[in-house]
């Protein structure tokens, strides 16, 4: 089964690319965030008309997350647990039946730009790299609640985190970025150490292997890019693991998102 997370940047803008590159690539599952748009307002017949199942978690104008699949998608859930007041769509997940059952779930995990630090040098409560920082830890404890039920589950999405310094052309020039911090990069060590494995570093060791350029100052030409879009897979899963590869030629494309996918193939 061939399992893709793709950020597309706003599904209007990029409906056209997105549909070329389903067309292309065939993935059985692809998680996408950034669709900025309200579920009703998603055009379902982009992704129903190329034989997918779509469940959406939408918001206007920012963020949105969502799920389509070859096979069924059963038990859908939006929202990230653990704090009801949070109104950003930011998760989703569901449980997708091939050989056997795989719980999915997609996250556009926060940015948390500007990084905001009081005098003692803690994130300012309330504040973007705050609220970054409280998401992680809802994540992982999500996380110990799948592994507890011991389904095969994964984590895919854009993570806004710069795991290593491997994971940047110019690792200096984000060393101070909420993407890069020494929390931010904790937290994912965190998840990681719960025992789940980072698919891409667990079939591609070397530097030089981003996901995500951005519009300015000609990064793309440059190859300067970052590594921000992950799989985590819960032990079940790794074992079931064939390979994982970052799509960047779609990068070069017209229009394209300042994402590109990242894909895994799974043997379940």
């Amino acid at each position: 089964m061939k399992i893709a997370t793709f950020n597309i940047n706003g599904i209007k803008a990029r409906a056209a690319a997105l549909g070329d590159w389903l067309d292309e690539a065939q993935p059985d599952v692809a998680v996408l965030q950034e669709i900025k748009s309200v579920d009703e307002a998603f055009p379902r017949e982009l992704i129903e008309d190329r034989g997918y199942n779509l469940e959406t978690h939408g918001q206007k104008s920012f963020n949105g997350v969502a799920i389509l699949s070859k096979h069924p998608l059963e038990d859908v859930q939006r929202g990230l647990p653990g704090d009801d007041s949070d109104e950003q769509a930011r998760w989703i997940e569901a449980t997708v039946v091939g050989k056997q059952a795989l719980r999915v779930c997609g996250l556009y995990l926060p940015n948390g730009n500007p990084v905001e630090l009081d005098d003692a040098g803690q994130p300012v409560a309330g504040g973007k790299y705050d609220y970054k920082l409280r998401w992680m830890e809802r994540l992982h404890a999500r996380a110990q609640e799948l592994l507890r039920a011991e389904t095969p589950f994964l984590m895919a999405g854009d993570y806004n985190i710069i795991p290593q310094a491997e994971d940047a052309r110019r690792p200096e020039a984000w060393r101070e970025d909420a993407l890069h911090r020494p929390e931010s990069r904790a937290a994912y060590q965190r998840l990681v150490n719960l025992g789940l494995t980072d698919a891409f570093r667990a079939r591609n060791s070397a530097p030089g292997q981003y996901s995500f350029w951005d519009y300015q100052a000609g990064a793309w030409s440059r190859d300067d890019g970052i590594r921000i879009d992950h799989f985590l897979l819960s032990p079940q899963a790794a074992d079931l693991l064939r390979d994982c590869q970052i799509d960047k030629e779609v990068r070069g494309r017209e229009k394209p998102s300042d994402h590109v996918p990242v894909w895994i193939d799974i043997d379940i």
